[in-house]
């Protein structure tokens, strides 16, 4: 039986230690994941990612000081215990105390066993996991979802497992940045037998309010799309078909502002003040204006200038400029 050392480890093989266990620790991620939600619906039953890992954590901490190998969640015993109708995770304790046993008083019991009737096991069990018709359904919906499901099996039956679900997550990273960098937007106009305000491109008979621009941008705003917010504001203004007063940027959906998309705006302020041309917002976040404190931009903007809801910033707009306008 394995006893208990504190494991050594020597500057030489750090690099070594620190790049597999990065390996490890991403394999195991995604192992765990996957398999605890696909048992989770299957089951139809509540996972806490969260707790999942810690109790992973907890697991390889108390192996490294065993000389045990990684811990993580089993694409071939889960199924295995499923397919035996175990519904609790003492399975894996009496599992574990049976493996126990086994290696002191009879640990040459399964040596002829053939591997072939080990595999049989855990390839019956595990069949039930391949959900070939799902593939279907993902391609239907997200054909990006389906390839990137196709390049992760291929890439790991090619070049193994670590490659295979590296190469998988730089290629969904890159999408969440694609997605991000070419967000959604919409100028808003107000619908007849409608409530609130709405994207003039799919209702093209919406009103629009004389003078003023409502813009929504539908992400946060980082480095990757900070000029494009830009450009898209001052088209909004060059297409409206009146002289624009005042533009309300409706933030609702932005839920975050880094340093770049700052510096944007206290730019975009400064041009639009320059034209004539006054910057409002509107259902601001209260975190994202945190973060404008933070850059000095929430004194400078004014705090008068952001408003709780759509209507009251047009509410406000048809006051101050005396617009002649019906809700």
């Amino acid at each position: 039986m394995p006893s208990f050392t504190l494991p050594i480890i020597t500057f030489a093989h750090l690099g070594e230690v620190v790049i597999g266990g990065c390996a490890v620790a991403m394999v195991a991620f995604a192992d765990t994941s996957v398999l605890s939600r696909t048992y989770a619906a299957k089951t139809r039953t509540a996972v806490d990612p969260n707790q999942e890992m810690i109790g992973l954590g907890a697991a390889n901490l108390a192996a490294g000081f065993f000389q045990g190998f990684p811990i993580s969640s089993s694409s071939s015993r889960t199924p295995v215990a499923e397919a035996a109708r175990a519904k609790t995770q003492l399975t894996g304790v009496v599992g574990a105390i049976a493996v126990a046993l086994l290696l002191m008083f009879a640990p040459n019991l399964l040596k002829d066993l053939p591997s072939s009737a080990l595999a049989a096991v855990v390839i019956a069990a595990a069949i039930g996991l391949f959900e070939f018709t799902d593939l279907h359904r993902i391609f239907r919906i997200s054909a990006m979802e389906f390839w990137l499901s196709i390049v992760c099996f291929v890439g790991v039956a090619v070049f193994g497992v670590i490659p295979g679900i590296g190469i998988a997550i730089v290629i969904a990273i890159i999408e969440f940045l694609w997605d991000g960098w070419r967000p959604h937007f919409a100028v808003l106009g107000r619908v007849d037998g409608l409530r609130g305000y709405h994207d003039i491109k799919r209702y093209p008979a919406a009103r629009r309010v004389p003078g003023l621009v409502l813009f929504r941008w539908d992400a946060p705003l980082f480095f990757a799309n900070a000029e494009l917010f830009h450009q898209r504001v001052l088209d909004a203004i060059a297409e409206s078909p009146t002289p624009v007063r005042r533009i309300i940027v409706t933030a609702e959906p932005v839920t975050s502002i880094d340093v770049t998309s700052a510096d944007m705006l206290g730019e975009l302020e400064h041009t639009l003040t320059e034209s004539g041309i006054e910057l409002r917002f509107a259902e601001m976040k209260d975190p994202v204006k945190d973060k404008l404190r933070r850059f000095e931009l929430f004194d400078r903007f004014g705090a008068t200038n952001f408003y709780p809801t759509i209507g009251s910033a047009v509410d406000a707009y048809l006051e101050e400029h005396a617009v002649d306008w019906k809700l």
